[in-house]
């Protein structure tokens, strides 16, 4: 048993080309055939791809061990080497993760084949394209097991056992393999195609409705008389006769269609699929160009918004896959998180409010502030300021000598007593 994807014909018909190895893309209710690539030709969709895809790729990826209760920063360490500095021998760590965070937005599925080395260690990321990798769920006599069948450009075929592939998934009905959202979405996604095929349309025929009728007081003699007239009327308006005078004759009158882009609501039609799209990959409007209804307050607000509801379940994705997945069993007690620090950071007032009451407060040392702002630490800044007198956290438990009395004690404390 399979389980594939829908495919984007690339057009290619060589014996090696990609139409041969990949499924038929589907076609929609407006007529538009609809795959992940062909979605991109539509810029809303390419926008909102690049927003996911880039803001993942920006985002630091830190690791921590926990020890006695304590989380510690891990400075060196293998996995930082392969997701931070070199995935694989041809691509940086930043178009390694844009790529992958794009297959999972456009298909629901990341591939990556797992090189090792003698230690167990993982050496080399090979990213596979989820268009060639079909899913083969295996029957083993009850235990639940699957594989991965790809098939290179070349038309090569190849097996991989579900330990040689780090497979991230998106959004899954079945917990093997992710949804696409282009396929979950393609009506959406073709509607949007076939407006925008229209307009293309309707500009090469120099922005006019096509086609009309033909009024005629008499009458023709037979269908194939009807026939033959239509076929020359529209041969010496069409293509390189585009725009030539028409002679009627016989009284003879055209009519043009009487329906407007207006009254059919294109415009509004396609703005429509802007926020429609953008909705599907939960993208900010204003991310994508579409400033229709954002304003000066709630613009900081939706970008608040899309770290925490978009970016922040992303990421989560990918930490507890890389847990699960990469990690060995003797670093059970390391925990990976994606530092969102860079996202989140406002203008300069807001960050300077933001350092000025963490540091006031105790909770963030004055080196820390400088390293947030990619500043050089200073000695002595390392410590904490306590809240109550702005002394040093070292120097709180000195107990203060305590002043002399200034008061004078009374020579006679029974006098006053005498003269109640």
């Amino acid at each position: 048993m399979f389980i594939s994807r829908i495919k984007a014909d690339s057009g290619d018909r060589s014996p090696y080309g990609n139409f041969w190895f990949e499924p038929v893309s589907g076609r929609t209710a407006s007529g538009a055939r609809v795959s992940p690539d062909r979605a991109l030709q539509l810029p809303v969709v390419f926008a909102c791809v690049r927003v996911l895809a880039e803001s993942f790729g920006v985002l630091p990826m830190r690791l921590y061990r926990t020890t006695n209760g304590k989380k510690k920063p891990v400075l060196q360490h293998w996995l930082l080497d392969l997701l931070g500095k070199r995935p694989n021998k041809w691509q940086t760590p930043f178009e390694w993760r844009e790529m992958m965070q794009g297959h999972l937005a456009l298909r629901g599925n990341g591939y990556n084949q797992m090189l090792t080395d003698r230690r167990g260690n993982i050496t080399d990321l090979i990213p596979l394209h989820p268009d060639r990798v079909k899913i083969e769920l295996l029957n083993t006599g009850g235990d639940f097991n699957y594989r991965y069948r790809y098939t290179d450009r070349f038309g090569h075929e190849q097996i991989f056992a579900r330990e040689e592939l780090w497979h991230i998934r998106g959004l899954s009905s079945d917990g093997i393999a992710g949804m696409s959202p282009i396929e979950l979405a393609r009506e959406s996604v073709g509607l949007g195609l076939a407006a925008q095929e229209y307009g293309a349309r309707f500009f090469q025929n120099d922005a006019k409705p096509g086609g009309g009728w033909i009024e005629f007081p008499g009458n023709f003699k037979d269908k194939s008389a009807r026939d033959t007239f239509r076929e020359s009327f529209q041969a010496a308006q069409t293509g390189l006769n585009r725009g030539k005078v028409a002679v009627l004759e016989f009284g003879m009158k055209f009519h043009e269609l009487g329906l407007t882009n207006k009254d059919s609501q294109f415009l509004e039609a396609r703005q429509f699929q802007v926020g429609d799209i953008a909705r599907m990959f939960r993208i900010p409007p204003h991310l994508v160009g579409d400033l229709s209804k954002a304003t000066f307050s709630n613009i900081e607000q939706q970008s608040l918004d899309f770290v925490i509801y978009t970016m922040t379940p992303w990421a989560e994705r990918w930490e507890s896959s890389i847990e699960t997945t990469l990690l060995l069993s003797e670093d059970a007690d390391i925990e990976v998180e994606h530092d969102f620090a860079g996202l989140l950071r406002g203008d300069q007032a807001a960050r300077s409010a933001y350092y000025h009451n963490g540091i006031l407060d105790g909770w963030l040392t004055r080196n820390e502030a400088r390293a947030s702002e990619n500043m050089e630490p200073i000695d002595g800044l390392d410590e904490p300021l306590r809240p109550l007198n702005m002394v040093e956290e070292s120097d709180a438990n000195v107990q203060q000598p305590v002043p002399p009395t200034t008061q004078k004690s009374d020579p006679n404390p029974n006098e006053n007593e005498n003269d109640q």
